[in-house]
């Protein structure tokens, strides 16, 4: 929307309408205004995730109207903090690394006084494969610790794969974007790497950001995965992305990162509406009517904040174009849950350990020394095959397995725990996994301008659907602003 489409007017259009009440609010200096079911406001934000969230901080700010129908009785998506069950210590069950780049999620933290606090990385990371474990300095990525040569080399390759001229966001647009999108990660790699050790770095530098098998995901989403990783002055590279000190897990928020969204939904008062899973969308090109569980809105436009692969839950009419539909058929969840055990001191760092470790084949393949106030935490991503095993799983089981693996990664002091939390993603009706949906062969060239595409009234955010920064919560934020720029522009 230009500049010059102001407060009054959007406001005037909307009290026109549906005569809503707009008042000065206490929170934030916000305008608040509480729309009921039947009521025609401007924009109607599908989901209270970051990107949702985002979005309608922009539209708010431009002086929208705005009501945000989400399915959770929270806000956040998959950015969610739990407590641990004895101690009541705050964990991150979702999103919670912060790094270099990564501008927008920074700016919301400093706006809503997060602050942030650095990553333990002193001392040796472990790379565990086939049973069998090894030591590299953390201060250094993964992708130039290897085994042999060939492994680094490998990973350059993808590295200079993803760079040579990129189109960030638009991946299809790639001159060898078909031959890219016609291959798992898995064959690539095979194509590039020739001993099991080379491939198996290689296979863990995609999926402890994307939970997923190599043979789940193309090629080129993760090519696009990694060009992602930077800004608009600063190319993405896989040292960035893999990295913790100046890399994407250099550092964590206090108090967990679900204050960002928290105090953001809290600043929107009361256009935020829970327990409102939206089960239809009917629109004609000047008006968009939702259905909830919590009754029927009415706006002029229509932003769904949500996953791609789990959009398609809604009933749209009519009926979405066909390459929108392949777009959430050719995305899937990956599979995850974080599990965090409490110690009463970090017995790792007296080995010389970070309590970093990368690796495949095992329950927990990747793990970070995480942050409760005072207390002593490892954190372990279960991931892929392994969650899908252990979905339904007794949790007793789960901590069996889970803290087997620190035993193994870091001593059998790991025994000693005085307190666990795990979140299972998979088993979130409103997220269905996580930590991002990834693209199948062929999904990008064929269907990938529909990631973003309006229809009608109806546009799209989602961290998936963001430029930079895709799967991480600077890209949600990114991609809702978008998405609200968007509508601002078409409202005039």
């Amino acid at each position: 929307m230009s500049q010059d489409i102001s407060r009054r007017r959007l406001l005037g259009t909307t009290l026109a309408a549906a005569g809503a009440a707009v008042g000065a609010s206490a929170l934030g200096g916000i305008g608040r205004a509480r729309a009921l079911p039947g009521d025609t406001v401007d924009a109607i934000v599908v989901g209270g995730g970051l990107s949702g969230l985002a979005a309608a901080k922009s539209l708010v700010a431009a002086g929208a109207s705005v009501v945000v129908l989400e399915a959770r009785e929270r806000a956040g998506g998959r950015v969610h903090n739990i407590s641990s069950p004895k101690l009541g210590a705050t964990l991150d069950a979702g999103a919670e690394f912060i790094g270099p780049t990564q501008n927008h999620i920074a700016a919301l933290a400093r706006e809503y006084d997060v602050r942030t606090i650095p990553t333990y990385n002193q001392g040796d990371s472990i790379f565990w494969n086939s049973g069998q474990s090894s030591r590299m300095p953390a201060a250094l990525p993964l992708p130039l610790q290897a085994e042999t040569l060939q492994a680094g080399a490998g990973l350059a390759r993808a590295q200079a794969d993803a760079l040579a001229g990129f189109p960030v966001g638009e991946p299809w647009k790639h001159p060898n974007a078909r031959y890219l999108d016609s291959l798992t990660w898995e064959q690539y790699s095979h194509q590039i790497a020739t001993t099991s050790t080379a491939r198996a770095l290689m296979q863990v530098a995609m999926s402890a950001p994307l939970s997923v098998r190599p043979d789940e995901v193309s090629a080129l989403y993760f090519l696009n995965y990694i060009a992602a990783s930077g800004d608009e002055n600063n190319p993405g590279t896989l040292i960035r992305l893999l990295s913790t000190d100046d890399g994407a897990q250099e550092s964590l928020f206090e108090g967990g990162a679900a204050l960002i969204p928290l105090r953001m939904a809290r600043a929107l008062g009361d256009r935020m509406v829970y327990n409102a899973p939206v089960r239809s969308i009917d629109f004609t090109s000047e008006i968009a009517t939702v259905t909830s569980t919590a009754g029927t809105f009415r706006a002029r436009k229509v932003i769904v904040a949500m996953s791609p692969a789990i959009s398609d839950q809604i009933r749209y009419s009519p009926g979405l174009p066909a390459a929108r539909i392949g777009i959430t058929r050719g995305y899937h969840m990956g599979a995850v849950s974080k599990f965090a055990a409490l110690y009463r001191r970090p017995f790792w760092r007296d080995k010389g350990l970070s309590g970093q470790v990368y690796g495949n084949g095992r329950p927990i393949d990747v793990t970070f020394e995480s942050y409760a106030e005072d207390r002593h935490i490892l954190m372990g991503f279960i991931s892929a095959d392994a969650m899908r095993r252990l979905d339904r799983a007794p949790e007793s089981q789960i901590v069996r397995e889970c803290i087997g693996n620190f035993v193994d990664y870091f001593g059998p002091e790991a025994r000693d725990f005085i307190d666990h939390g795990i979140y299972k993603w998979d088993l979130d009706p409103w997220a269905q996994g996580g930590p991002v949906a990834v693209s199948s062969p062929g999904t990008l060239t064929t269907y990938g301008p529909a990631l973003r595409a309006p229809v009608g009234p109806v546009h799209w955010a989602g961290t998936e659907t963001a430029d930079y920064w895709t799967g991480y919560m600077d890209g949600a934020v990114r991609s809702g602003k978008r998405a609200a720029q968007e509508v601002l522009g078409s409202l005039n």
